[in-house]
């Protein structure tokens, strides 16, 4: 039989590095080794309670409950902040989605609140979180913190941020009646033909795909103007690949097609449409053209459509840019656009993770530019501006039959 003195050498060489459980195991084993006894005397030789050792012999008599490697019981351990706070993720986002920012070529989304002060509001609504499990949600949720860079298209309107805090009140309110909110812009116009495209995708090793060393239009493929539709609730989107020019009349043209063929299926109680979009281009606040097509969309489908748009300065903020065109240009990066079918393709193709749906077509009707709307048919325009900003915000109401609100 072994001595004490043996036992307590042994004790002593592997209690540094032996947790909790593993200590109880370890006297235990050596208890039983001892025989008739062995509880008293292995207890006076390490130190340890009788009571610790006998809960040792327990554990050893029992089947493993738990896998190989793992120290506490399934279950056991500090509960994440989501799991013992189940509306915490969702109060979050509702903290920073009024002031979010996001640029069209990248899905990275980032805040300009910081973490002490999203977590001293947090508390203040009656979650007990800290700051720095308030930067690891924001991480999990795909914000990271950003520095400062030059991409505002021009000064700062002072009533910038009132702006996003009132587009973003209307789209929560619509999404709540179930009314169908979408945010619309023009992507980039892309030359088509063997071009080179920015990015990189995987070839056989020197086998790099071929492509022109001068970007020049090629006369016969020209460029196209993909015009989007994006539904933010349903996480949907259209676009019509434009072979003309991106004018009012073909953005409204897009949204009619998006109406035709989506929109109405999943809304059919639809009684209104809140459409978000840029201050300027084609869809801009100042562009009769925009208005008139709007006008005729709304006789066509009953609905009542109000516009708000986003301040100058701020057109990559729209939903769409960070929602839609960024996985676009993901999905087709190091690819050359050869053909209109080519880029259809790339554009239906797109999905996320998050259930993204893209349809694309093509739009090859033509739209000249230049087009001038009277004062006479902008006097007919059933046009009602909001309080607020009326020059950003406001509604074109059906000229026939009676506006259901």
């Amino acid at each position: 039989m072994d001595s004490l003195a043996g036992v307590r050498r042994r004790y002593a060489a592997l209690e540094g590095v032996l947790d909790e459980k593993s200590r109880r195991l370890c006297v235990a084993a050596e208890c039983k080794v001892w025989g008739p006894g062995g509880v008293s005397a292995v207890s006076q030789a390490t130190g340890v309670a009788r009571q610790v050792i006998r809960q040792g012999l327990r554990e050893l008599e029992q089947p493993p409950s738990r896998p190989a490697g793992r120290i506490r019981r399934p279950g056991g351990g500090r509960k994440r902040a989501r799991q013992k706070d189940p509306t915490l993720v969702a109060d979050l986002e509702k903290l920073v989605e009024s002031t979010t920012r996001g640029h069209p070529e990248t899905c990275l989304r980032w805040t300009c609140k910081s973490v002490r002060r999203l977590a001293e509001e947090l508390n203040e609504m009656g979650h007990q979180v800290s700051y720095p499990v308030v930067a690891e949600l924001l991480h999990e949720l795909d914000y990271s913190l950003q520095a400062n860079r030059k991409t505002k298209e021009g000064d700062s309107h002072p009533d910038r941020d009132a702006q996003f805090e009132h587009i973003n009140a209307k789209v929560q309110q619509y999404i709540k009646r179930q009314q169908p909110v979408i945010s619309v812009d023009t992507k980039k116009k892309e030359l088509v033909g063997d071009l080179k495209n920015a990015g990189q995708e995987w070839r056989p090793k020197g086998d790099p795909e071929r492509v022109r060393v001068h970007d020049f239009v090629i006369p016969e493929l020209g460029r196209v103007a993909p015009y989007g539709v994006f539904d933010l609730a349903q996480n949907i989107g259209w676009v019509s690949v434009g072979v003309d020019h991106d004018t009012a009349s073909f953005a409204v043209e897009t949204i009619r097609r998006w109406w035709q063929a989506l929109g109405q299926e999943k809304y059919p109680q639809a009684r209104r449409l809140l459409i978000t979009a840029d201050g300027g281009g084609s869809n801009g606040s100042r562009v009769r053209l925009w208005k008139l097509e709007l006008q005729r969309l709304a006789d066509e489908t009953g609905l009542t459509i109000a516009v708000s748009h986003f301040p100058p300065g701020t057109s990559k903020w729209n939903k769409i840019e960070h929602r839609l065109f960024s996985f676009i240009c993901k999905n087709w990066r190091g690819k050359p656009l050869t053909s209109l079918k080519v880029v259809v393709s790339l554009i239906a193709g797109t999905t996320t993770k998050k259930g993204l749906k893209v349809h694309a077509e093509i739009d090859d009707r033509q739209y000249p530019a230049g087009t001038k709307v009277a004062d006479e048919e902008m006097a007919q325009i059933r046009l009602q501006r909001d309080a607020f900003h009326g020059d950003w915000n406001y509604e074109i109401l059906p000229r026939h039959g009676n506006v259901i609100s």
